[in-house]
Formats: structure tokens, sequence, C-alpha cells
């Protein structure tokens, strides 16, 4: 096999693998130990679905009622690409027995649609509109895999986490913006044994793949004159300006994150309070850096004092919006991660953490076991002693034992 992201070659006879996977799948959830026949990719994600605590046994969580999902996904960016994604996706699940689904980027499905026998025995294992099937929530599965690597993937019989599953192999691919580059959800083809062959995957690429070439036609980039600076979840930012992409070196993020929050420009000393902890640093630094990042911008990078030519519009300024706003859930959904993860830079710093404070704030006042798990589950959230807390506080009955061991393991952890 050459591609590890397909679950089988071509030439595979998928009975042939289906014991072989069962008995690795009992091995590693019996004593967490690897065999041979999981690929790699798989066994990460094994690794990751035991380290959630997930259920080998369980199900995914319905999290948004019919009530809920219908508003949700229509004010979703990929709302727009769908009809697209029905053309080319519909006639191929139905003909051959198969669910096409779309999910947004926290796992939750937002469209399930195809053959009406498949979506009967879907609905058993809760693959339902409304369902989180993250990694974190449902274990290895193709749509929730996809979201965590960023990459498509295939996923066969028995290399799902969730016994209930693993009937199905389903392939899927990540979808994101065209212009910032954030990730919006995934694509997904689930069905039987026939999936299990390298054309699924290719077709999902296919159809990701032109629904981003779609929604960069529908959704285009911000008006001339203007630029969109996206810094959350990224070591490296992204400005788009005038037409062109250009990721940025850390320290030229750190700059532009700083001029971004001062649109009435800083001096050159400023700028070195800003962004560098040691005092010690000469002016000479901050201008030869300045110079390096002009040279990309051009005249839009202006001085006396340094500031930026050009009116941007920052992910975490949407952020910030939101929640002044009141809009929570919408916060967290333009909430990428932590900014600038490893800056050091004080004015980084200092906004990552008012960021991150106010929207945990936020989302611990708010009780919502969802939009709580949604932060639990994600990697900056995962030894959130209070989030969780309060998530164990707000979740079903049924759920809440396995929470509150969650939470005192993290509080045993962080005492010790």
């Amino acid at each position: 096999m050459t591609d590890p992201w397909v679950a089988l070659a071509a030439d595979t006879n998928p009975g042939a693998r289906i014991g072989e996977l069962r008995r690795a799948h009992e091995v590693f959830t019996s004593d967490g130990r690897l065999e041979t026949p999981v690929r790699t990719v798989v066994g990460q994600s094994w690794r990751r679905s035991a380290r959630a605590r997930v259920s080998p046994d369980g199900a995914a969580l319905v999290e948004l009622g019919a009530d809920e999902v219908g508003p949700y996904r229509d004010a979703h960016p990929l709302a727009r690409v769908m009809p697209m994604i029905r053309e080319l996706m519909s006639a191929y699940a139905v003909d051959g027995e198969h669910l096409l689904a779309v999910c947004d980027a926290h796992g939750r499905l937002l469209w399930v649609e195809g053959h009406a026998r498949a979506r009967r025995r879907a609905e058993r294992m809760n693959f339902v509109e409304g369902a989180r099937w993250a990694e974190s929530e449902a274990g290895t599965n193709a749509p929730g895999t996809a979201l965590a690597v960023d990459r498509p993937v295939q996923v066969f019989g028995a290399e799902h986490f969730l016994r209930p599953v693993q009937q199905w192999t389903c392939a899927a691919a990540p979808l994101h913006d065209p212009h910032s580059g954030r990730l919006l959800g995934a694509v997904d083809i689930t069905g039987g044994d026939g999936l299990a062959h390298p054309h699924s995957l290719a077709f999902v690429q296919a159809v990701a793949r032109a629904a981003e070439s779609q929604l960069a036609l529908v959704a285009p980039p911000s008006a001339a004159g203007s630029a969109q600076l996206s810094a959350l979840g990224r070591d490296e930012a992204l400005l788009v300006a005038g037409g062109r992409r250009i990721r940025l070196s850390r320290r030229h993020s750190e700059i532009l994150v700083t001029l971004a929050l001062h649109p009435e420009g800083l001096g050159g000393d400023e700028l070195l309070i800003e962004l560098y902890e040691d005092e010690s640093v000469p002016p000479v630094t901050i201008r030869a850096e300045l110079a390096r990042l002009r040279r990309l911008l051009g005249p839009e990078l202006r001085s006396r004092p340094y500031r930026l030519g050009l009116p941007v519009d920052a992910d975490f300024d949407t952020v910030v919006r939101r929640l002044e706003s009141g809009a929570v859930a919408a916060a967290l959904g333009a909430y990428a991660g932590p900014l600038l993860p490893r800056s050091q830079a004080p004015a980084v710093v200092r906004l990552r953490h008012r960021i991150a404070g106010q929207l945990r704030a936020a989302l611990i006042a708010r009780g919502d076991p969802g939009l709580l798990a949604d932060w639990a589950y994600s990697p900056w959230g995962a030894e959130d002693l209070p989030v969780w807390q309060a998530l164990a506080a707000a979740a079903p009955p049924e759920r809440r034992a396995a929470l509150l061991a969650r939470a005192r393991a993290l509080d045993e952890e962080q005492r010790s």
C-alpha cells in the first residue's frame, strides 16, 4: 500500500482483514498494545480516543436537537456549498446505499443524507444530524479523524474505535475557508465494505476541493482596501491582503497582531516593550524586523509611528466582538485556538490570556453542555479543570459519572 491514509489497497480482499483488525482492536482495548495490522494513522487515533476516555461500547452524543440543528447549520458557512455537495454526491450515495454527511469543525453532523435504508441503520448508532462525531467523543471515525489530523482519511470496519460502528466504512476530507485557511468542517461518505477502496477517498477529496473552490466564489475575501489576519491557533499568522496570502514568520506575526491592536500606531520604543521580554534588546533589532516586514507588505506598513495603512479584520477581534454582544456560541465557533500559542511577546501573551479567559468564563456561566464539551475536548481545554467540572455539572445524568471521574483525575494530577 502506498497511501497510508487509504484503508485498503485496490487489490485487497476486505474480508481477509476483518478478523485481523477485530483481534487487534480487542488487544488494544484490553491492554493498550498495538498490533501490526493497524495503520499508523489508526493507531495514533486509537491512542487519542483512549486518552479522551472514549468507551469502545459507547455512542456519539446528540448535542443539537431537531429545533436547534436547522438554524445552526443554516447560518454555517458550509450551507452555501451544500447544494453543490449534494449534486456531486447524492446519486453516488443513493445508488451505492451509502450516506453523505457534512460536519462542522467540532465534529457535529449538520447534514446526513443518502440511501433510506442506510439512514435507518445509521440512526441506531446516532449517526444523525446534531450528533457529535469528534474523535474525543466517538473515537476513531473518518470525519472525526479527518478533523483531528486535518487530512483526508479512510476508516475501514474494526479500525473504528466504537464497536457499534465497525460494520461501516467511511472516507472524509476536511473543508477549509479558502481565504483564511480556517478549518470549517469535513465532508464524509459512509457505507459498507464496498467503500473500502482507494477510489472512495479520492472521490471525497475531489468533492472537498470543489466545495472550497465554490466557497471562494460565493464568499469572496474582504473588500479591496482591507486585510484579513488569522492568528488564532497558529504559530505563524496568515495575512490575506490585496489578493495575496502571506504566511508570516513568528516575529512578524507578533508585530502584525500588535499593530492590529493599535491602529493609531506605536513608536519604536513602544513596540520594543510590547514585543520583547528582555528590556535590554537594542532598538536596531526591531528596526531590522520591520525592514524585513516592509519588504513583504510594501507601503502598507507605515512609520512614524509604525502602523498599518489599511483596516485589518483579525480573527481574534471577531471573537471579542461576539463575546461583547453576548453571542457565546458564535464566539466559540470563531475561536480556532489560543492566539499565537508559542509566542512570549508580552502584548500577545496578555491578549491570549484575556481572550481565552473571557471565553471560558462565558462558557462556564452559560452552562451549555455542548459548548462546554467543545472547549473541554479541544487540545487547549483538555486540562482545564473548571471547564471539566462545569461540564460534569451540566451533562445529562448518563454521562455525569464519567465526566466527574475525568474531573477528579485532573484535580489529582494538578495537585501532585
